[in-house]
């Protein structure tokens, strides 16, 4: 059995026309196809994080007054407990909220191994916030009456209320999603093919399939992959870890993939990246203007520059294409410099089945470790 999209939304809004934000995940994909083909546009966000979800939520209900949605993974709660707790709370702000959570990594269910330990520490956590919550049913009438519960009781606590997804709870959704734009693009897989032809330092792979394309190229290539490390959880976070190793490894060039969703959703990464005194990384940015990996749902990636964004913030150079020939030129000239570099290469969502990581992720993080590190250095 699955729960209709529809039924469950038109319960969970009660008649109520407040809005509905999130950051996109794939247990929650057909619901969030559902939202982006019924819900006027001024009634829903796609947020850069959960926090930020958050925040507009609770904006949104001093304007409106009408209990907001605000749909995340759960690895997406770390986002939101800050504005969980110190805003919304109901002995701070005082705002009613229904968080719709997919629930990656629920006990006694197969998942990928960067979700098994958040799927399990999911419920507890949610208690030690504070926040009431409950199971979706795969069952209509009882995921209506879950739906209702959650409205009413964030309406008379004055607070969040959760409920919590497993996968596969709902229909696939006869709405068809608002996915992103196609524009003129590369190819993903040949754009990250000829930057990995040309780089021959440590790679840092974001989240989602950058790093699954990664593992397809050395696949065809038969090339090691030891000097590749593939950042499978912590979305938004794959410069930072780019950046420790290059301010610590200064004669390395340090390459970091990023896709836009997740350089957007922690966009100040940039300026530390940009400000700092030593240090030499290739950030590219791989910019298809969506989030491919959860159901191709729209980012803003494709209404904005990073390249005058990079500028002020400090980068050393930055250059944007969209055909091989001015990758080309740009690898040519970008290579080799040194300092902060960054590469916006305006890319069409991956295709065709992508290989999943086989070697155990701590085996693989040791192995990337084991190649790279050596003991501290002081500042020149």
């Amino acid at each position: 059995m699955t729960v209709p999209p529809q039924a469950f939304l038109t319960a969970l809004r009660g008649g109520e026309t407040g809005v509905i934000t999130g950051v996109p995940d794939s247990v929650l994909k057909d619901l969030c196809a559902h939202i982006s083909a019924t819900v006027p546009g001024d009634r829903h966000l796609i947020a850069a994080n959960e926090g930020g979800a958050i925040a507009f939520a609770v904006g949104a209900w001093m304007a409106t007054g009408e209990t907001p949605v605000v749909y995340m993974q759960n690895s997406g709660l770390g986002n939101a407990v800050n504005p969980l707790m110190s805003l919304a709370h109901q002995s701070v702000a005082a705002v009613p909220m229904v968080l719709i959570i997919g629930w990656r990594g629920q006990p006694g269910r197969p998942d990928e191994p960067q979700h098994l330990a958040q799927g399990a520490a999911t419920p507890a956590l949610l208690e030690a916030l504070g926040l009431p919550w409950r199971e979706l049913p795969p069952e209509e009438n009882a995921a209506v009456s879950v739906a209702s519960w959650a409205r009413e009781t964030a309406q008379d606590r004055q607070g969040p209320v959760a409920i919590l997804v497993p996968r596969g709870t709902f229909d696939s959704s006869t709405q068809s999603a608002k996915t992103a734009a196609q524009p003129a693009g590369l190819a993903s897989r040949a754009a990250i093919r000829r930057v990995l032809d040309v780089h021959r330092g440590p790679v840092v792979a974001s989240t989602g399939y950058t790093g699954r394309e990664i593992l397809a190229i050395r696949a065809e290539q038969g090339a090691p992959d030891d000097q590749d490390f593939l950042n499978v959880g912590a979305m938004g976070h794959a410069s930072q870890i780019a950046l420790g190793l290059a301010t610590q490894r200064p004669e390395l060039d340090v390459l970091c993939l990023d896709g836009d969703g997740a350089a957007l959703m922690h966009l100040g990464a940039l300026a530390i990246n940009g400000t700092q005194p030593r240090g030499c990384m290739l950030h590219v940015v791989l910019n298809n203007g969506m989030h491919a990996s959860v159901g191709g749902q729209p980012t803003v990636g494709h209404q904005i520059d990073f390249c005058p964004l990079a500028t002020a913030c400090g980068y050393d150079a930055v250059e944007q294409v969209s055909t091989l020939p001015a990758l080309d030129q740009a690898l040519t000239r970008l290579q080799p410099l040194r300092g902060m570099r960054l590469l916006e290469i305006r890319t069409l969502a991956s295709q065709g089945p992508l290989p999943r990581p086989e070697t155990p992720i701590a085996q693989a993080t040791r192995r990337f470790q084991a190649r790279f590190s050596q003991p501290a250095q002081d500042a020149d």
